[in-house]
């Protein structure tokens, strides 16, 4: 079944998702938006304590935790937003 995005007009085959994606889904959907936001700083701050003390290399493996935790509050932003299998749960 084809269906229409009333947004941009663009035609998408209905797929459902996953077990594991929907389990997972329902667990983010119950963390606030800005949990994520906070890991990223938190990343962000750790990362500079860490270069400040000399401890080059972990630093840098901190800190490139930030965007991974700033694209899992995008995704979790948008199942919240946009539902997850909205067309599965309409049958």
């Amino acid at each position: 079944m084809i269906s229409t995005n009333p947004r941009s007009g663009a035609t998408r085959e209905n797929h459902s998702e996953g077990f594991l994606a929907k389990s997972i889904e329902e667990q983010t959907a119950k963390l606030p938006s800005d949990t994520f936001l906070w890991l990223a700083l938190g990343s962000i701050g750790l990362s500079l304590t860490m270069k400040i003390s000399g401890r080059d290399k972990d630093a840098l493996f901190v800190g490139q935790w930030a965007p991974t935790f700033l694209l899992l509050g995008v995704y979790n932003k948008l199942v919240k937003q946009l539902g997850s299998d909205r067309t599965e749960n309409n049958k």
